[in-house]
């Protein structure tokens, strides 16, 4: 029990570019689903275990304040957003901006070893993920679970 928190990446397989269709054929076949096409994909971009910070920086600049549990769309510059917000607090060793917070089973509100190991995790994924020219084609989701 305790915060789980996930960034997901999904891609619309348009059937009508060439290079896609073969690949939702491909993705079908792999499935073992005979005679119908894949029509998009989702992976797990990234995924935190109690990072309450993180979450903060979502409940308050993607999902409008709003800690519910529901997916939410994110957009491109948002991440950027947040790796920029990562890079400045690491430079700066100021917990101001990511602030932890506390909530249902968060764990831990202090500003210790295991606070800025989640805030360099998720700038070396999100720096790897925004730099992959792919990524560009990817529609970004965030949802928690707590």
């Amino acid at each position: 029990m305790g915060l789980d928190m996930y960034l997901s990446a999904r891609q619309y397989l348009w059937k009508h570019d060439d290079e896609i269709s073969t690949q939702r054929k491909k993705i079908s076949e792999l499935l073992g689903v005979d005679g119908v096409e894949a029509k998009s994909v989702i992976f797990e971009a990234m995924y935190w275990r109690k990072a309450n910070a993180i979450h903060n920086w979502f409940v308050d600049n993607v999902q409008d304040g709003d800690d519910d549990c529901k997916e939410y769309y994110v957009e491109t510059e948002q991440l950027e957003q947040l790796l920029a917000d990562c890079i400045q607090a690491l430079e700066t060793k100021d917990s101001d901006v990511l602030p932890p917070t506390e909530g249902f089973f968060f764990g831990s509100t202090e500003v210790d070893e295991y606070y800025w190991a989640d805030i360099a995790e998720t700038k070396e994924k999100l720096s790897s993920l925004l730099n992959n020219e792919a990524s560009k084609k990817w529609d970004f989701y965030y949802q928690s679970s707590w």
